[in-house]
């Protein structure tokens, strides 16, 4: 519907249409996997070759580069649970607004700053402060991440109206697991780093492991393309 504002036409859309957003998140996943892409790299990047070789060769420095290469690797998987569970999310999620764009900028913004608390960690991993920044930049991670799919699904706002009431409670605790445990590591880290550490490691094989989500997805792309297998 046109409306006349100040001489001007100015179209006006009816109260559903902007609370269903814009169908397509071509651009938005595009945006979310490059900065994925440039994050996990810097993350690379920070490995650095030894400046010189002890009498015992590389093999001695062992003891020194295996845990720098260890926080490197378990991160580099964290941020690929978050990348697939973005992917996951935005199955389901079929249309954007404005406020669900700044969701994602500020999810990404997370995924982002992930390389500087890896760094900390790598270099000072027996300092306390390193493990509670490490461990707070991937909850709040977490809990942005699981702000987007609260939007999109309060009401069906952003999602299909039949979408199944059980996979969206599934995905709340399935997401909401993570920060719970990095919230368990920051306090563990008071009594024991190494402890925290551990438990940094345990979530990221606990969401590698296939999970009854992935069997729904399956499932749901065997209903829509009627296939069997």
């Amino acid at each position: 519907m046109e409306t006349q504002v100040a001489g001007e036409t100015v179209t006006s859309f009816p109260e559903h249409v902007l609370h269903e957003g814009v169908p397509g998140n071509y651009r938005m996943a595009a945006f979310s996997d490059g900065v994925f892409a440039i994050a996990i790299t810097l993350l690379v990047l920070g490995l650095e070759v030894p400046r010189s070789v002890p009498e015992g060769g590389l093999l001695a420095l062992a003891p020194e580069y295996l845990p720098k290469l260890a926080a490197h690797v378990v991160t580099f998987a964290i941020l690929g649970i978050y990348w697939v569970g973005h992917h996951n999310m935005f199955i389901y999620i079929k249309r954007h607004d404005r406020a669900l764009l700044w969701l994602n900028n500020l999810f990404l913004l997370f995924v982002a700053a992930m390389p500087f608390p890896t760094a900390l960690i790598v270099q000072y991993g027996n300092d306390r402060l390193a493990v509670i920044v490490y461990g707070s930049t991937l909850l709040l991670a977490g809990l942005s991440l699981e702000l987007i799919w609260r939007y999109a699904t309060y009401r069906r706002r952003l999602v299909a109206d039949n979408l199944d009431p059980d996979l969206i409670t599934f995905v709340h605790r399935r997401v909401l697991l993570a920060p719970l445990v990095y919230l368990l590591a920051i306090a563990t880290s008071f009594v024991s780093i190494a402890a925290a550490k551990v438990l940094f490691l345990l979530v990221a094989v606990a969401y590698i492991v296939p999970n009854p989500l992935d069997d729904y997805h399956h499932r749901q792309f065997r209903e829509g393309t009627g296939t069997s297998e």
